[in-house]
């Protein structure tokens, strides 16, 4: 188990020489693919899930403009790679075991996702509680957010309270126990 530990902290390893190299975009989503998270492009239907079938092109063709981390292992310290990310309109964190309030806050306090994202999904992330779900205050233009199966939630009341005074336009959806 530690060697997996080990294992994933390497792939969430941030090679800032990479992203000067391939842009934001591409080198996000190695990170994201190697970490075993899926991404969908400005003007595509479909996932990209294959680290190998990476798109080629000329740089910056490529815009993430979605996250699924569904089962990823990705972990607080990759999110550096997400700085660069000015397309991105929905995140899907599910079942997550990296994912911790520090990843929320980080992702709260990015200052191109503040602008762009709309959509958050935050599902089955056994480390995130209110602290966590209170930090995403600052994605000032968020529409939806749902929340589902996160048992570090404990004063539900008081976040949802604080989160829809914070982003009076947030559709919050619970599915909390």
């Amino acid at each position: 188990r530690r060697f997996w530990g080990w294992l994933n902290a390497v792939f969430n390893k941030v090679d800032h020489e990479r992203i000067k190299a391939v842009g934001p975009d591409r080198a996000a989503s190695e990170w994201l693919l190697r970490c075993g998270a899926l991404v969908r492009y400005q003007g595509f239907q479909k996932w990209q899930q294959d680290y190998n079938g990476l798109p080629t092109g000329p740089l910056g063709k490529y815009k993430i403009e979605a996250i699924n981390a569904t089962d990823s292992c990705i972990m607080y310290r990759g999110f550096d790679y997400l700085d660069g990310l000015e397309h991105v309109t929905e995140i899907k964190l599910q079942k997550c075991i990296y994912i911790q309030d520090e990843c929320l806050r980080r992702l709260s306090e990015t200052k191109n996702l503040q602008k762009s994202l709309l959509q958050l999904q935050i599902i089955s992330c056994g480390n995130v509680t209110d602290k966590g779900i209170i930090a995403l205050h600052k994605l000032t233009n968020l529409e939806y957010l749902y929340l589902s199966d996160l048992p570090g939630i404990r004063e539900k009341e008081t976040t949802v309270r604080v989160l829809q005074q914070a982003l009076p336009n947030l559709e919050l959806e619970l599915d909390l126990e």
